[in-house]
């Protein structure tokens, strides 16, 4: 777990403790974005989109990937400030394989001599060229090489949920984990008292971070969101759903996730079931 960092507040001037949050990468490993302390904090005054999210690079694959920026509310005056992070680092990293086939592979035809050429070309001039030709291929040139096994999915890391801001941002996560692209969540900060959209290509999300229930109406009107889209419409709620919404939701044939405080999703019904897949 990261420790915590002293914040100045540009308002007031009172210094803040902040822990860095920590998010799953697509390959399994922590990620958390790295503070940039030497620059001062920048007060928020107006949300945007683009101040939500940050790119961070996972130090394990090198993958970039979008999290929530960093910021932090003083404990004093109240003020929000979003607090700089280092950029990802331009290194590249050489592909290894693509790198080295070429050169491995190149002398390989050279080490074996003009044999094996000769034989394709001399081939039906001389039966046994053609059969060293292809024992040395393993298989003929008109059957294609099986196809390589599905890569498994890595297990999704939960983030725990302490405010509403953390449930949408976990079900973004859970979403993207499920194979959603471009997963956004609206300007603003969410209202405890609301639910939240979610939007992907293909997909209208909704989160409830309240402690009440979902009802029947919840379920409705985000299936009818998604019917208006042609998307597939989720539904994630942190306590529940009654159980006209979950029958509602059944006949409808919408995926339903409950997350606790862990900021584990869990299906509930069987159209979450057959999203998440057999393999989660």
């Amino acid at each position: 777990m990261a420790e915590a960092v002293p914040v100045r507040c540009p308002a007031c001037l009172r210094e803040n403790g902040y822990t860095a949050p920590v998010f799953p990468c697509a390959c399994g490993s922590p990620v958390h974005p790295p503070l940039d302390l030497s620059a001062p904090p920048i007060p928020l005054t107006h949300r945007t989109w683009s101040d939500t999210w940050v790119t961070v690079r996972c130090t394990t694959c090198g993958r970039e990937s979008e999290w929530p920026h960093p910021e932090l509310g003083c404990g004093s005056c109240g003020t929000v400030v979003l607090i700089p992070v280092h950029p990802p680092e331009g290194t590249g990293t050489p592909a290894g394989p693509a790198g080295t086939s070429p050169a491995t592979a190149g002398p390989d035809p050279d080490s074996t001599g003009p044999g094996p050429a000769h034989g394709r070309a001399g081939g039906p001039a001389g039966g046994h060229t053609g059969g060293s030709a292809g024992s040395g291929h393993g298989r003929p040139a008109h059957i294609p090489p099986p196809p390589a096994p599905p890569v498994p999915r890595p297990a999704f890391r939960p983030v725990t949920i302490r405010t509403a801001r953390d449930a949408v941002a976990t079900a973004a996560l859970y979403l993207r984990w499920l194979g959603f692209r471009d997963v956004r969540q609206p300007d603003g900060r969410p209202i405890p008292a609301a639910t939240v959209d979610l939007r992907a290509p293909g997909l209208v999300a909704q989160v409830d971070p309240t402690t009440a229930p979902a009802g029947l109406r919840a379920v409705e009107c985000v299936w009818l969101n998604g019917l208006t889209a042609s998307a597939t419409s989720v539904y994630f709620a942190l306590a529940g759903y009654t159980e006209d919404a979950r029958a509602r939701a059944d006949d409808l044939g919408i995926p339903l996730f409950v997350m606790d405080l862990t900021g584990m999703p869990q299906p509930v019904n069987d159209p979450a079931d057959a999203l998440v897949g057999p393999d989660a």
